[in-house]
């Protein structure tokens, strides 16, 4: 994971992902922060705006950017959530100059402010004596636009002593910071009081503060413990000079835990709590080959047997991992404990072979059935073949088989559509709950799988639609955005899947370690050299104690790694195995540790979100679209007063969030609009009927 870091006030550092943090003088930021429902409608200074005529504020953010990585987080916030900005890059030398036409005009006969926000890179980005910085701070004051400088220092430009006089300054990593009162009633009231800055590696600084005393202005939000005791400032707004402005005083990257828990905040602030685009904290694990058995690691021929490339029996024929009655109770009783569902991503089939194989009893199976209305259950194939082509497996890697004149050989319609048709009759039969549009085909199989298989199974989409399938699973780290299966009209589309570190094919802690060891250590520590040999790997510096490993170094990475996604607004699912449920049950370390994380850092009022998959396949399909509106600008929103209008193309669902008491008008009267999160209200709205634009009205106070 990347890390901002900078180490002395003086000088320039590049972080460990490439960014660069600037020099002290170039970049003081200040970040400015104010109660949301108090500043959802236009201020004195923009009451006062010429001709006395209420100003229109178009819901677009101003990004001036320097290249550096606190500006850089701020814009990915802005682009992930849906903010629509306009950026501006400093070195470029052809770039616009922020002058009062840049920043206003006159329509219809009405002030108009062409962005809601600002960001810069720090509070003189122009140059405390330029015209731009003059033009910039005028607009300001003049339509009561908010800015916030992405990084900054503690001085009395910004309303903070220097850090020699009571503040602190140095490396932040492991300091846990704290949300003042004002931070959570006001733009942070989504988390929970206390804030820990990420230390992923000791032997590198990954993020530097400058923590001041507040002067007359300053309001703090975040705050750090002082030398000789007090607290000082980290983030906390700056009114003067009728300004307001966000100061941030340590360094940061998109990707680190401390920004992501504040990204929110600071993005709500900045739009004074209105703005399109929406964010949400999700997490759903799918838990594929339920009632299958797994095959198991070999640590002396670190293969797994009955792979093609393993020398050894059949894996599953051997030592498979499967889940059994006490395992299946074990995760009735965790969802129930933690309050969190799972999704059983089943193989009806491979219970039915097994119960054959065993005597015709199946524990397992009645006691998972028994408890089906716990879970959330997704058709995972009745069988779990490869669905793709057909694999010759004479060789090593496998190809697809061909026929005498060398045209592939393709899985046929009519074995797709049976797979997924009688998976779902034997759920139905079973009394499983389960959607017919969701699939996940075994080994994400169908879809195209490089490099052997470059294209998908051109009999995939008939299958799907022959069986109502709107939305399959994708692995994620081969095919991270969503696509359509097929042409047709209303084609199936995939929904990509984050895999989880927690391998398939183990059911200890030392097998995992034993894996992973295998993967990520280089040939001279004993290890496949694979780490070494792909660019985008690195390798252990040492092979991980088989006994410790899991426990002291997998899982908090890979209870990072999910947290970073749930924190990014990402609703992608996760996946495991079964296997990760069965004998020393590895998944839940991980799980249980993202619950606790999450759970420490968010108040009740920012829940986790656990979507099902036709639920996160809307919402990919709405993002995809919304972000197309956007770069072809077919979309206009504005706010007057206190009404709000977001007008868009038909049939466009649009991204907004508004404060606690915004109502949208109907055909005839008002509703209450969206469903609350976090402190504020948001949805994926459209006009009403007869209506040809969306409008709101703001609560006045």
């Amino acid at each position: 994971m990347d890390s901002g870091r900078i180490r002395t006030p003086g000088s320039a550092h590049r972080t460990r992902g490439g960014a660069r943090t600037a020099p002290r003088t170039a970049r003081v930021a200040a970040l400015a922060a104010a109660a949301l429902l108090a500043t959802v409608v236009p201020s004195a200074q923009a009451a006062a705006a010429p001709a006395a005529v209420v100003p229109r504020i178009d819901l677009t953010v101003l990004v001036v950017d320097d290249g550096g990585s606190a500006v850089g987080a701020i814009t990915a916030e802005l682009k992930g959530s849906g903010v629509p900005y306009r950026r501006i890059d400093l070195n470029d030398p052809n770039r616009p100059v922020l002058d009062a036409a840049f920043l206003s005009d006159t329509l219809d006969g009405r002030p108009r402010a062409k962005y809601q926000g600002v960001v810069l890179p720090h509070e003189s980005a122009f140059g405390p004596d330029s015209a731009e910085h003059t033009a910039l701070q005028a607009y300001e004051r003049t339509f009561g636009i908010p800015q916030v400088d992405a990084y900054t220092w503690s001085h009395p430009g910004v309303g903070l002593d220097y850090t020699n006089e009571g503040g602190w300054s140095g490396v932040l990593d492991g300091t846990t910071a704290g949300i003042t009162a004002a931070g959570r009633t006001g733009p942070f009231q989504y988390l929970a009081g206390a804030l820990t800055f990420e230390d992923n590696d000791p032997s590198i600084a990954e993020s530097y503060g400058y923590a001041g005393r507040p002067r007359a202005g300053y309001t703090s939000y975040v705050d750090v413990p002082a030398d000789g005791g007090g607290r000082a400032s980290l983030v906390g707004e700056y009114t003067a000079d009728g300004r307001r402005e966000l100061v941030v005083t340590f360094a940061y990257n998109q990707y680190q835990r401390q920004f992501r828990a504040l990204a929110r905040g600071i993005v709500e602030w900045l739009t004074q709590g209105v703005h399109l685009g929406q964010s949400r904290n999700y997490l759903s694990v799918h838990v594929d080959d339920v009632f299958a058995p797994d095959a198991r690691w070999d640590t002396a021929l670190d293969c797994t047997p009955g792979d093609f490339d393993c020398v050894g029996d059949d894996g599953e024929g051997a030592d498979p991992i499967r889940m059994t009655v006490a395992d299946a109770q074990y995760a009735a009783a965790w969802q129930k404990s933690s309050g969190f569902t799972l999704d059983m991503v089943y193989n009806g089939g491979q219970g039915e072979q097994w119960k054959t194989e065993h005597a015709g009893s199946d524990p397992l199976t009645d006691r998972l059935v028994a408890d089906r209305a716990q879970y959330r259950w997704i058709n995972h194939t009745y069988t779990h073949p490869f669905l793709g082509c057909v694999q010759d497996n004479a060789v090593v890697p496998w190809q697809c088989a061909k026929d005498a004149q060398g045209n592939t050989l393709w899985v046929s319609r009519a074995e797709l559509s049976a797979q997924i048709r009688d998976n779902h009759n034997w759920a139905v039969r079973k009394g499983i709950s389960v959607d017919r549009s969701e699939l996940v085909t075994g080994e994400h199989s169908g879809l195209r799988t490089l490099p052997q298989q470059p294209v998908d199974n051109p009999n995939l989409a008939g299958a799907l639609a022959d069986n109502g399938v709107k939305w399959t699973g994708s692995d994620n780290s081969r095919e991270p955005q969503q696509r359509a299966v097929g042409t047709a009209s209303g084609a199936a589309k995939t929904v990509p899947r984050h895999p989880m570190n927690v391998y398939y094919n183990v059911g200890t802690a030392a097998e995992m370690a034993d894996e992973y060891n295998w993967i990520y250590t280089s040939r001279a520590d004993g290890g496949s050299g694979i780490c070494e040999s792909n660019p985008a790997s690195t390798c252990l510096p040492a092979p991980l104690p088989t006994a410790t490993g899991y426990a002291d170094h997998i899982v908090p990475q890979e209870a990072r790694t999910a947290l970073s996604h749930v924190l990014g607004n990402d609703p992608r699912p996760h996946y495991v195995h079964q296997s990760n449920l069965a004998e020393e049950r590895l998944l839940y370390p991980v799980l249980d540790r993202v619950l606790a994380d999450y759970r420490g850092l968010f108040a009740p009022s920012a829940p986790l979100v656990n979507p099902a998959q036709r639920d996160v396949g809307t919402e990919l399909t709405r993002r995809a679209a919304w972000d197309q509106a956007l770069a072809a600008g077919k979309v206009t929103a504005y706010r007057i007063g206190t009404a709000v209008t977001v007008k868009a193309p038909a049939g466009l669902t649009v991204p907004l969030t508004a404060p606690e008491g915004t109502r949208k008008r109907l055909l005839l009267g008002t509703a209450v609009f969206g469903t609350p999160y976090a402190g504020t209200r948001s949805a994926w709205t459209a006009p009403e009927l007869l209506q040809t634009s969306v409008t709101l009205t703001l609560p006045t106070a």
